[in-house]
């Protein structure tokens, strides 16, 4: 399959005050047609200025892109003017953000907000703009839509909001969605509505997906692949079932300890990860994760670990799994909290269950 996006050794700092803060620090990653990344981790790890990057977002100054390259339809995204950029933004690369009411203009009707990219992009004429807009309305869902078309960002409840922007960042088809905590602003009740559309939404049009979300229920049920950041770099990548089922990274491992589950065989407490993320006006020099993590070595207070590849489609950036460091089992809380991870698949059986 091939990759709709590359991203290869992604640098993104901001300067301020204190100094250059270093939020992203060499991430790469690819994109293959009609699939889901999933871009998970805290608050600051980079998450969010990495995708905004990608759509050429980062306000300069006082940000700016360091280093790489962002790999898309032949061009590098990273050199790209900002005219160029606004031809490519909505068209063929769009994003949902995280709070609707904020994302839609409050002064003009739904229908005007989902035209303007068909205007601009597509070159449609007024009345097939208005047309396509219904359209849309109906694909995600939102009943009659030949009224609401004139109705303003107010008169819609905050699950029909993220629908309409939904509507607007699919409305020319884009060869990548964006998705920026798309759900964090809604009930759970909702959150599950608009994932569910997200994925039906996938199939008809053939898009590839980064999810951006701090939550790992979230990514089981979207996700077709994982990739976990921290302290401004990707620390570990696979598949939905090798980072959830067979995680390897002691910062993976306390992401899926402090899910709350509904097993009450268990009875697990969540756990929380000590310390606070690295202050990126100075990054660690070794392994960023080294202060908060019990299964820490010498080596990560002094060097930076390379990756590591685990399978074909799995990297861990640690030393845990250089040859010569010691052997090291999750913790048993992870173990039981693997058996009752929330998922849309058959959850594997654990290696001591199989024995």
């Amino acid at each position: 399959m091939s990759n709709v996006l590359e991203v290869k050794n992604l640098h993104v700092s901001f300067n301020t005050h204190g100094g250059e803060v270093q939020a992203v620090r060499g991430v790469s990653f690819d994109l293959k047609k009609g699939e889901t990344l999933a871009i998970v981790g805290e608050s600051g790890s980079g998450k969010s200025v990495t995708t905004k990057a990608l759509m050429g977002l980062i306000p300069n100054p006082p940000g700016f892109i360091k280093e790489g390259e962002i790999l898309f339809d032949g061009k590098d995204l990273a050199k790209e003017k900002e005219r160029e950029m606004q031809k490519i933004r909505g068209k063929d690369i769009s994003m949902i953000f995280q709070d609707p009411m904020t994302s839609l203009n409050p002064t003009m009707t739904i229908g005007k907000q989902i035209m303007e990219p068909l205007l601009k992009h597509q070159k449609l004429s007024k009345a097939d703009a208005k047309k396509r807009a219904v359209e849309l309305l109906k694909l995600v869902g939102l009943p009659n839509p030949e009224l609401r078309i004139k109705q303003y960002p107010h008169q819609f409840s905050g699950g029909q909001r993220q629908r309409i922007v939904v509507a607007i960042a699919l409305a020319c088809n884009p060869k990548v969605l964006i998705a920026d905590e798309p759900t964090t602003a809604l009930d759970v009740t909702i959150q599950a509505q608009i994932l569910e559309l997200m994925k039906d939404l996938q199939k008809k049009i053939d898009t590839s997906i980064i999810f951006i979300t701090h939550d790992l229920g979230v990514v089981a049920n979207v996700a077709d692949r994982v990739a976990v950041m921290y302290g401004g770099q990707i620390v570990e990548a696979g598949t939905v079932d090798e980072v959830f089922y067979d995680p390897k990274h002691p910062y993976t491992w306390g992401l899926l300890g402090s899910m709350p589950t509904t097993d009450t065989e268990t009875n697990a407490k969540l756990v929380a990860i000590p310390g606070t993320p690295p202050d990126l006006l100075n990054p660690p020099k070794g392994d960023a994760f080294a202060l908060r993590s019990e299964y820490a070595l010498q080596i990560d207070m002094e060097q930076e670990p390379p990756y590591y590849q685990v399978s074909d489609t799995h990297i861990v950036k640690s030393w845990l799994l250089h040859p010569l460091a010691p052997q090291v089992e999750p913790p048993q809380v992870i173990k039981d909290r693997l058996r009752t991870m929330p998922s849309n698949y058959e959850q594997p059986v654990l290696v001591e269950e199989a024995k």
